[in-house]
């Protein structure tokens, strides 16, 4: 996040300095400044970036909390400053820039100087290491087990309530349990609906419209709706009323829910989602991180510890089986069945939440910045992958400086291979991603 911050601030500074519109003429007596600044942020970013990308304690999070800080309360203050001397141009405005050029310059300077005082406590892997020869383990994104594992007798009920003969008022089934809970690795869900297609005019109506709209197209029609994660009975009782009663025999209406007092008032049945017991879990991790792979016995064990450690949350199986799979040395494998030992909490989101953070440590700066970037998008929101690797280029994320596509297209396999993004739709022959999503956690 620090990284991410400085690398926007440089960027910021050097779009001034190699402007060609009036702005550069407005600031041309600050030249000066301004080059001295990005000297100064440009060697931060370095550091930053280099510092990142050793696996170091924890020693640095409130330094990187400050950076971040630091970092784009300046953009945003020289951005205000320019634009002041842009619309008014006289010596005030002038002095005003030069005194924020010269406060930002100064916190740079302390966050260098802190900075550098931080030592590197990286843990080395010695060439004495026991490493293992596996072949390569990363899979393609286009080419995905989608296999389920595990929740046989919850897959059964439900296949049972979506497919048993049923007349009257369309049927609810609730499905409740904690975010992750029914995470699998992969894309297992196929289409199951046809789309309802709106034109554009969609977005200029209001709900009441909109909600009239739905009815009319449901009318004695037999539908089945999936409904993602609703957060409380107010939310159900307005969701509700856009669907049709009458003439829609054999009708569903699936919901999701981390409410169990959701799931009651929706429907008196309700399917629970339960944790996967250690079978469940041991195979899960297996397919996550590796297939077709025969494991030395000293790594079985140790992903067996891991699995277990992991609760049952299927979420949290695949998040850490995404960061192994890379690995290579057998004190890497401990390194991470340690951090996840010293996880052990009662409360299960507070649990997911890090390992999350576990798999998020791992990651070098630039793949930090671009799953950080997710967040400006809103919750569930589908994004086409074009946009977003423009979004990220533009941002200055990626360190390729001819082939940025690749590299931005790896960024995003790298995300998708560690189950922390999830590919929405494909190209009609199935080789390229359209869009993708991010996991609702992430935004938590």
């Amino acid at each position: 996040m620090a990284h991410a911050s400085v690398a926007s601030l440089t960027r910021t500074i050097e779009s001034l300095l190699t402007s060609n519109s009036p702005i550069e003429s407005l600031i041309c007596d600050h030249r000066d400044e301004f080059c001295a600044l990005h000297e100064q942020v440009s060697s931060l970013e370095v550091f930053l970036k280099n510092f990142e990308k050793n696996n170091v304690s924890g020693e640095m999070t409130d330094l990187e909390v400050e950076v971040n800080e630091v970092a784009s309360a300046a953009e945003h203050t020289i951005q205000l400053r320019v634009t002041e001397v842009v619309l008014a141009n006289d010596e005030k405005t002038h002095e005003r820039l030069s005194d924020t050029l010269q406060l930002v310059v100064e916190d740079m300077d302390r966050m260098w100087k802190e900075s550098t005082k931080i030592q590197d406590k990286g843990k080395q892997v010695s060439d004495g290491s026991l490493v293992q020869d596996f072949s390569s383990s990363t899979n393609n994104i286009l080419n995905v087990n989608n296999n389920m594992v595990g929740r046989d007798d919850q897959k059964e009920c439900l296949l049972e309530d979506l497919t048993r003969s049923y007349s009257g008022e369309p049927k609810v089934i609730p499905i409740v349990g904690m975010g992750g809970i029914a995470q699998q690795k992969g894309n297992f869900a196929g289409p199951l609906y046809s789309t309802i297609k709106m034109d554009d005019t969609v977005k200029t109506k209001g709900e009441a419209e909109l909600a009239d709209m739905l009815q009319k197209s449901l009318k004695r029609k037999r539908y089945l709706i999936v409904l993602d994660d609703i957060w409380s009975c107010e939310v159900w009782d307005g969701v509700r009323r856009c669907f049709p009663t009458e003439d829609n025999a054999g009708s569903r209406i699936l919901l999701t829910t981390r409410n169990n007092e959701v799931a009651c008032y929706a429907e008196n049945f309700s399917l629970q989602m339960d944790f996967m017991d250690q079978d469940e879990s041991w195979n899960l991790f297996k397919s996550a991180a590796f297939t077709n792979e025969e494991l030395p016995y000293e790594f079985e064990t140790i992903e067996k510890q891991i699995a277990e450690k992991c609760h049952g949350l299927p979420l949290t199986i695949v998040v850490v089986a995404g960061l192994l799979k890379s690995k290579r040395a057998i004190e890497d494998w401990e390194s991470v069945a340690q951090e996840v030992n010293s996880f052990i909490t009662n409360d299960p989101n507070e649990r997911c939440s890090h390992l999350l953070g576990l798999s998020y440590n791992n990651f070098t700066s630039n793949l930090k910045a671009c799953l950080l970037y997710f967040g400006i998008f809103r919750e569930d929101t589908e994004i086409q992958v074009k946009y977003l690797m423009r979004l990220w280029m533009a941002e200055g994320f990626l360190n390729s400086e001819n082939d940025l596509e690749g590299e931005a297209m790896k960024c995003l396999q790298d995300l998708i291979d560690r189950c922390l993004v999830f590919v929405g739709k494909k190209s009609l022959n199935e080789t390229n991603i359209r869009s993708c999503k991010v996991h609702d956690l992430i935004h938590d």
